[in-house]
């Protein structure tokens, strides 16, 4: 009898140690959750549990104001999610610019399907209705073409960064046909501190241009004959599973492809794994890898230390000695979602900073100081 009892006994040792080291094995092997996602903790694919741990202290002591969410995405598994200022995992974030890249998504989604020739098409053909009804006629609009609004480097008088640019978006916002207000914009001139495209790398003159992408928005609904939001809905968020949606519309309910567009984090970290995967989810192909390579390639300077794709800011970060590259999306107040394909690390960064001077700044510390270095060699 006692024998049987050790024979149980050692028969249960082994099935327990059995199913913990199934358990163990299962570390970061965590199936896809409702969502999609593949949920893991930071460690099992590489990230520190102290540097995460103290940029988390850091955020929650007031170092980085009115953030509201960080997650990091290694490995293609969610492996940190933080919410801030009262917001959670349903919140609808609004990134503001970051819906430009959005925008540059969709345009190269439409050039796959061949509803859009290319990023050589030119803008004006797309709306012969408007032909002899814009102001500041000149051969030089009739040349602008896709890929000028996509670099933010077309020949319109239309500069967001100068309160006394005719195309200030700030100014565009007081009239209610947002699309004449762009395509009526005068040919800029170029002072003597401002090199011209001839002089300038990749040979185009940068200007970020809201006007421009809101352009690009109805360019896109001219070719696929569908509104922008149905869209977007159709070939790029339910394909990832992103099922919340909020865009703002102008005055002739038109989508506001040039920013605004609300989103959860999660979501957002959805569309930085997209193009750290080559254009596919779960298995899935969205977008080409032709597209992903062209729109985050450099294709106009902008300063030192940054270069612009087709609607993706590119630039190095420091971190422990080294740069990293990054391309990412980037709106109004240091909204981020930053993909760096050699760490294969997408970073979320969400943030209600509007308008703040150098808030900017202060999300690329946070990725320098706190993100970069949580990843372990």
């Amino acid at each position: 009898m006692n024998s049987c009892r050790g024979v149980v006994s050692v028969l249960g040792a082994f099935l327990a140690l059995s199913a913990a080291l199934r358990a163990q094995e299962a570390v970061g092997k965590t199936p896809p959750s409702a969502d999609g996602w593949v949920t893991t903790a930071p460690e099992s694919v590489g990230l520190s549990r102290e540097r995460i741990d103290g940029m988390e202290s850091a955020i929650r002591s007031g170092e980085f104001q009115k953030l509201t969410s960080v997650l990091l995405v290694r490995r293609g598994r969610l492996a940190y999610e933080a919410y801030f200022g009262g917001t959670d995992t349903a919140t609808l974030q609004n990134t503001r610019s970051a819906t430009k890249t959005v925008t540059g998504m969709l345009l190269g989604i439409a050039i796959d399907k061949r509803l859009l020739s290319g990023v050589d098409a030119r803008v004006l053909r797309f709306f012969p209705e408007k032909r002899g009804r814009i102001a500041n006629p000149d051969p030089r609009k009739e040349r602008i073409t896709v890929e000028d609004l996509l670099t933010m480097s077309s020949l319109l008088e239309c500069d967001d960064g100068n309160s006394f640019s005719r195309g200030n978006e700030e100014r565009m916002y007081l009239v209610e046909d947002w699309l004449q207000f762009a395509l009526d914009l005068p040919i800029k001139g170029f002072p003597p501190w401002v090199s011209k495209p001839q002089d300038s790398p990749h040979r185009r003159s940068f200007s970020y241009c809201t006007a421009g992408v809101f352009v690009l928005g109805r360019v896109l609904e001219r070719a696929a004959r569908t509104p922008v939001e149905q869209f977007a809905r159709a070939n790029l968020f339910e394909p990832l599973g992103i099922e919340q949606a909020e865009w703002p519309f102008s005055p002739l309910r038109q989508a506001q492809t040039g920013g605004g567009l609300a989103l959860r984090s999660r979501d957002l970290a959805r569309l930085g794994q997209l193009y750290a995967a080559h254009g596919a989810w779960n298995g899935r192909r969205i977008v080409s890898e032709t597209w992903i390579r062209a729109s985050t390639r450099p294709h106009a300077h902008v300063d030192d230390e940054t270069e612009y794709g087709y609607l993706w800011w590119l630039k190095s970060f420091p971190s422990g000695g080294r740069k990293f590259a990054s391309y990412f999306m980037s709106g109004n107040g240091g909204n981020r979602v930053a993909v760096f394909p050699e760490l294969d690390l997408v970073a979320v960064v969400t943030t209600r900073n509007y308008n703040l001077r150098d808030a900017h700044a202060l999300s690329d510390r946070l990725l320098s100081e706190h993100i970069l270095p949580s990843v372990e060699p």
